[in-house]
């Protein structure tokens, strides 16, 4: 990637709809070249899709949670495969310090939040865990 490469990034992040008309004005090269860098990053991988971000306050009655999660010795990755399985698990982290695992859980309601959570505590392999429900989120 070139400096081009990562304007262009930091344009589509703001605005991942930017027309490659814009993103040619904005980082002063033709169409062209703003469409062939776009294509190499989607080819190598760089850029892995497009997508749609809402407002917190959006999605009204949504339970999110963070869960910090130890894992027992060396099972780190049949840990990691089990939580890639549950529904439940917006987005998994591997983290140093005290928790080995920091995992982002969404869930439509209490009910189906609470039995996420018995099936992720069921998991063979961790250790301990620690659930913190999200109140508000300040920015975005």
């Amino acid at each position: 990637m070139n400096n081009l490469d990562q304007m262009i990034l930091g344009l589509l992040k703001d605005n991942a709809r930017m027309s490659i008309t814009e993103l040619a004005a904005k980082t002063r090269v033709s169409r062209a070249t703003v469409q062939k860098r776009i294509e190499y990053m989607e080819t190598t991988g760089i850029i892995a899709g497009y997508t749609v971000r809402f407002r917190p306050d959006v999605e009204n009655n949504i339970i999110r949670a963070w869960a910090n999660i130890m894992v027992e010795g060396t099972k780190a990755q049949s840990v990691i495969r089990e939580l890639r399985l549950e529904t439940a698990v917006e987005r998994l982290h591997t983290t140093n310090g005290k928790w080995d695992l920091l995992v982002e859980l969404k869930s439509d309601s209490l009910e189906s939040f609470d039995k996420a959570l018995e099936r992720i505590r069921n998991i063979s392999g961790i250790y301990n865990s620690e659930t913190s429900i999200l109140l508000s989120t300040y920015k975005t």
